[in-house]
């Protein structure tokens, strides 16, 4: 590799060569392996090919394909390198530093704690701290209540909190907005919002809020002129209106306009439309400057466009660089992720690894580890430091409902803890609270559970896990490696490294057989772990002695991490 012009303009006189590296990183796939390194170009310009060698031959890659050493040699032959042209600043993928530290706190409203000063209303519900809920009833948390229970965030360790919406809309889950500009009554107003994000503020705490702008709620009031108008409503092309006049039912299965997942009430918006494109711009700009927000995070981020997505990044960052803008995509989002839409997804992907080891009794650490590389060479590492990890969520069943064992609910835990990007804790998942898939996830916080043995054992361990998140930048670190030295291989094992020279062990056993394991560093957290031996169901982090390595040619970014490896 090297500078395009080194040997002039159009290649010089003699042969271009180059600077020959060695690339020492790999993740291995189930199919494929990934050979990664970093090389930081003096000019902002680069120009490139790749030597492969097996044990019997060497070949070069080149942009148009493979070729032998006498093709590389053959007088006359035009090779077609890999070129970076230019690196242009305002094209390099910046994400906010912040987030890698944060542990996320996702808070549905309703359901999470109602202020002590809130009017008697006869629609709310007495608090229910056990027991199954729907999505019709009402609870009566709210932003003041919130407020009030920063405290106890700050000291579990939060750093940012993520609202389930909070705008005007007919339901408990606000998903099916009336009024972007105002919030719901039912949990405040602009005070309120301002108030609970200043407090959060002087508490260290960030605050994103929850942007449904792929659909609205049927009594959106550009909708409702559509309704009443119909083709002469000025808002007609604010929606996906493919038959007039409507015969409006629940379900949109008849193809009259689209919606969200059938459901009729949840029009679907048209943000191909510069008006809405505009309107949604507005929108949550003045979210900024309101209440002083420190992210969005986008519903069903995966169907709103691309061009309002790159007008919003553009817009919301110069109003407030440091902004997060998150979106909500369970699958592959590379081509969401290119620096000019969202930072970061939600990784679902890592959900579904980390539970289906624990699941799937026929997976082995190694195929734990390909779905492990796999959420990680998906996207650039700017993305990768901020992904949004979790485990369960207002969408999905609670964790402790799905592992249904206290044990496998902290490993789980401890394997989402230590991986690249940020965390997120569903509120009361930090004490075990169980619930079915949606609405059943969505129950009230029991908060005089919290003194109870059980419950406050998990809190007391999600305690422990988040503060050695928070303290140990070596598990932040975006460098871990699989290293495959213990026999059983139901035995999960990896190493989080950092560019310092730390380095730690994960060892989370998911097998039937005790692990014998030897001495090695000062234990930072366990659960079924004693006298060197771990348990099934038995979780170890500790510290690997050894300094920092002489590094090699990757130490700028990565401590010669390649040497330890």
């Amino acid at each position: 590799h090297g500078d395009p012009y080194e040997a002039g303009i159009a290649g010089g006189a003699e042969k271009w060569i180059g600077t020959r590296e060695e690339i020492p990183f790999k993740k291995a796939l189930k199919h494929h392996t990934w050979w990664t390194t970093t090389i930081r170009p003096q000019y902002k310009r680069c120009k490139y090919y790749f030597e492969l060698q097996t044990k019997d031959e060497t070949v070069f890659y080149f942009e148009d394909g493979f070729m032998t050493q006498e093709q590389m040699d053959m007088p006359g032959k035009m090779l077609q390198y890999f070129i970076v042209p230019w690196m242009n600043p305002a094209d390099v993928n910046r994400t906010p530093d912040w987030v890698n530290q944060t542990i996320w706190y996702q808070i549905f409203p309703d359901r999470f704690c109602r202020g002590k000063d809130s009017p008697e209303d006869p629609k709310v519900l007495p608090w229910r701290s056990h027991g199954e809920v729907t999505n019709d009833e009402r609870f009566g948390g709210n932003l003041a209540g919130i407020i009030e229970k920063l405290d106890y965030l700050e000291a579990l360790g939060v750093g940012g909190i993520y609202l389930t919406p909070i705008c005007e809309a007919e339901s408990i889950h606000k998903y099916d907005t009336t009024d972007y500009g105002r919030i719901d009554p039912a949990f405040g107003d602009d005070a309120a919002m301002r108030e609970l994000v200043d407090a959060a503020h002087s508490h260290r705490i960030r605050v994103m809020m929850d942007g449904v702008f792929n659909h609205s709620g049927r009594n959106f009031w550009a909708w409702k002129d559509v309704l009443e108008k119909g083709r002469d409503s000025r808002y007609f092309d604010w929606f996906m209106v493919n038959q007039w006049p409507l015969n409006l039912n629940r379900d949109t299965r008849n193809g009259q306009y689209y919606s969200f997942a059938f459901f009729g009430g949840m029009p679907k918006l048209n943000t191909n439309n510069p008006e809405v494109i505009d309107y949604i711009e507005q929108v949550c700009l003045s979210w900024i400057d309101k209440y002083d927000i420190d992210g969005i995070r986008f519903d069903v981020g995966n169907e709103v466009s691309h061009r309002l997505l790159k007008r919003l990044r553009r817009s919301l960052k110069q109003r407030k660089e440091d902004f997060y803008l998150l979106g909500e995509i369970w699958h592959d989002a590379s081509q969401w992720l290119y620096g000019d839409e969202y930072d970061a997804v939600m990784n679902y992907p890592l959900t579904g690894a980390i539970n289906n080891i624990f699941v799937d009794k026929t997976q082995t650490k190694q195929d734990f580890a390909y779905c492990i590389n796999r959420c990680y060479t998906m996207y650039q590492q700017q993305t990768n430091n901020v992904l949004f990890n979790l485990l369960d969520s207002h969408d999905t069943d609670r964790l402790m409902s799905r592992t249904g064992d206290a044990d496998v609910f902290i490993q789980e835990l401890a394997a989402l803890f230590t991986m690249p990007g940020s965390v997120c804790v569903y509120y009361g998942t930090e004490i075990g609270l169980e619930g079915g898939h949606d609405p059943d996830c969505r129950r009230c916080m029991p908060w005089e559970d919290l003194d109870l043995p059980e419950q406050k054992e998990i809190w007391e361990q999600v305690h422990a896990l988040i503060q050695l998140r928070r303290q140990e930048k070596t598990l932040r670190s975006l460098f871990f490696h699989f290293p495959d030295e213990i026999g059983d291989e139901r035995c999960i094992e990896y190493l989080k490294l950092d560019a310092e020279g730390n380095m730690l062990q994960v060892l989370l056993n998911a097998g039937e057989n005790e692990i014998e394991l030897e001495e090695a560093g000062a234990v930072l957290f366990s659960r079924n772990y004693q006298d060197g031996v771990l348990q099934p169901k038995g979780t170890l982090i500790r510290r690997i002695q050894g300094g920092k390595s002489d590094g090699g040619p990757d130490d700028k970014d990565s401590g010669g991490l390649e040497d330890r490896l």
